[in-house]
């Protein structure tokens, strides 16, 4: 098990991992929250009791220069950034099951020379709020399936996004920082302002 962070926590990965780093996954996990369904026919219809609903939440990374420009982003409409060094392994539209639902894979000696931030966000798409979401975390691996740092995101309320964490080179070492800032939004896109103020 890996360390777990805090809000506003910055680790540096190489020593938490124990190794040099070449690849990392950052995996994203959630659970629809339980609903209470009414009974009558549409009870009976869907069983009864308590059901799930599914929440569609989208992972994405955004690739930023040293002047926290923007380069590139990787998200279910972009899976790979154009220089290949950041792959989406596909859009989870549920959340059902266990373990991570969504994972970027960062290959780390791939990133280009002017890229110097990583910033990982979520994003309820269908514009569910995170009242709708529960065991919600992000966690980096190494490698080898090793997991480095984990971050429960305790993400619950009115809002529809989250600016999960970034990884960041310093002093040519690449650390991480866990960011858990609550915003609202359909895409990466509408976070840009307040990403902005964590690069």
């Amino acid at each position: 098990m890996g360390i777990n962070l805090t809000k506003g926590q910055a680790i540096n990965l190489e020593k938490e991992a124990g190794s040099k780093l070449t690849k990392v996954m950052m995996g994203l996990g959630w659970d629809p929250v339980k609903a209470q369904k009414s009974g009558g026919f549409l009870g009976g219809l869907f069983g009864g009791g308590a059901s799930e609903a599914s929440v569609d939440l989208d992972a994405s990374c955004i690739m930023f220069n040293e002047q926290n420009e923007m380069t590139d982003a990787v998200w279910f409409r972009q899976l790979k950034s154009k220089d290949g060094s950041i792959t989406h392994t596909g859009d989870n539209l549920t959340g059902a099951g266990d373990g991570d639902d969504e994972q970027i894979i960062v290959e780390l000696s791939r990133i280009p020379a002017n890229v110097k931030t990583l910033v990982f966000t979520v994003n309820s798409f269908t514009g569910q709020s995170f009242d709708k979401v529960a065991n919600s975390f992000c966690r980096l691996m190494d490698h080898n399936g090793k997991e480095v740092a984990k971050f429960e995101l305790n993400c619950q309320g009115a809002h529809t996004a989250l600016i999960m964490a970034k990884m960041y080179l310093h002093n040519g070492e690449w650390k991480m920082k866990a960011i858990g800032e609550n915003a609202n939004g359909r895409t990466f896109n509408d976070l840009m302002p307040i990403m902005k103020n964590y690069l």
